[in-house]
């Protein structure tokens, strides 16, 4: 009897349970499981994100604003590929290449009218078949790759140019940059543009590169009237020119700079960490000059400054090795009859001639050396010479108006100083 009872209470147990799960399942009940419709795309597309147009012929003109880029190449028989007469526009060439076969050079690649305002092209090419023959351009092709005359807030990146009669990318207005392009034979400049980063430009008849700011641009002008590199500041640059200068800067940081003619490798304001050479012009010329290094070939200086600091000049010619108003821990060498190192104040140099001085001094040489070979070894014009050493193997070895601490030697061994007031060492 007691445990028929105890099973009747937990009978009664169990289905108190089943009765409270089934009430907690009905609370949570979600509802139908069908579906409301097909799926559908929940991203959203290129268009929507950033709404682009076309161009897939030429000539083509942007008249509104916007995004737009080349489905394929292109090419025009005359007049511009591409004109921009809008605002705020981003012209992407999409890898694609913008050709010309205008015998007349008619038009530009790219090209914006008046002063337009914040404009951007990159990625592709712009061609045309002008070459250079013996300093002269011609041949059929645009008359530039990308001309935005007088517009500003203008963007070049990732474009290459080449055979065009006038300018390869020509961005004369302000705040305006290019990066990362390259220019290869134009009758004119080859970039040109408030900032250039980057980029190269090769056998260009003006400027090679041109800016107020290039920074790891590489340029070559085969004229006189331009410069490899042109800019008021130049770092990591080289520039080349077969007629003139090649880099010209206000200032100079760790250039490279070469002049096949009379040009200066390196004319600069402030040149500092250079390397120029010239046929026959500076190899290094600047006002101030500091860890520099300069040759020349024929004549002209391998170093000339006002103020020369740790630098070396070399004159295969001649003409001086280093040529400064004041020179110091300097070295210089002359393989002709000029100088090793000429300048009015010598502070710790060295200076080495064949036929001509060692080392020259207007006024004062302290703690230097010169040696010639048959001129002589150091020289003060009318000043003092001070802990200093001068030899020559045949001619004299010091001359100075005071020597103090100084000697001099010739070839034979013999002591030769000649001043007016010598105390020995």
């Amino acid at each position: 009897m007691k445990n028929a009872k105890l099973r009747i209470k937990n009978a009664a147990g169990v289905l108190f349970l089943l009765s409270t799960f089934n009430a907690q399942l009905s609370a949570f009940a979600q509802g139908s499981l069908t579906p409301p419709g097909a799926p559908a795309p929940t991203m959203k597309s290129l268009d929507q994100i950033e709404p682009r147009t076309p161009i897939s012929s030429a000539p083509f003109t942007i008249t509104q604003r916007g995004s737009y880029y080349l489905t394929t190449n292109v090419t025009v028989s005359s007049g511009s590929g591409i004109s921009i007469v809008a605002n705020n526009v981003t012209l992407d060439l999409s890898g694609f290449t913008i050709s010309s076969t205008d015998p007349a050079n008619s038009g530009q690649g790219v090209a914006t009218s008046f002063a337009r305002t914040n404009i951007a092209i990159y990625n592709g090419h712009i061609s045309g078949g002008v070459t250079n023959q013996a300093g002269t351009y011609g041949g059929s092709g645009f008359g530039s790759g990308i001309d935005a005359g007088s517009s500003y807030n203008v963007r070049v990146s990732g474009v290459s140019v080449s055979g065009c009669l006038l300018n390869g990318i020509n961005l004369s207005g302000d705040s305006s940059v290019v990066q990362s392009c390259v220019v290869d034979t134009v009758g004119g400049n080859g970039i040109n543009a408030h900032s250039v980063s980057d980029s190269t430009a090769f056998n260009c008849g003006g400027y090679g590169v041109e800016a107020s700011v290039a920074n790891n641009c590489d340029g070559e002008s085969t004229s006189g009237s331009g410069s490899g590199v042109y800019a008021v500041s130049a770092s990591n640059c080289r520039g080349n020119n077969l007629n003139g200068d090649g880099v010209d800067a206000n200032a100079a940081l760790n250039c490279n700079g070469v002049s096949s003619s009379g040009g200066a490798g390196i004319n600069a304001g402030t040149a500092e960490n250079c390397n120029g050479s010239s046929y026959s012009g500076y190899g290094v010329y600047a006002t101030s000059a500091q860890n520099c290094y300069g040759s020349t070939s024929v004549s002209g200086s391998g170093v000339y400054a006002t103020s020369a600091i740790n630098c070396y000049g070399l004159c295969y010619g001649n003409g001086d090795g280093l040529d400064a108003t004041a020179a110091q821990n300097c070295w210089g060498t002359s393989y002709g009859s000029g100088a090793g190192v000429s300048a009015n104040t010598v502070n710790n140099c060295t200076g080495n001639s064949n036929t001509g001085t060692g080392l020259y001094a207007g006024r004062t040489a302290i703690g230097c050396d010169g040696e010639s070979t048959s001129g002589t070894g150091l020289y003060v014009y009318t000043g003092v010479a001070v802990g200093s050493f001068g030899h020559s193997s045949t001619g004299l070895g010091l001359q100075a108006y005071v020597a103090n601490g100084c000697y001099g030697q010739n070839g034979s061994g013999t002591s030769e100083v000649i001043a007016f007031k010598y105390n020995m060492p």
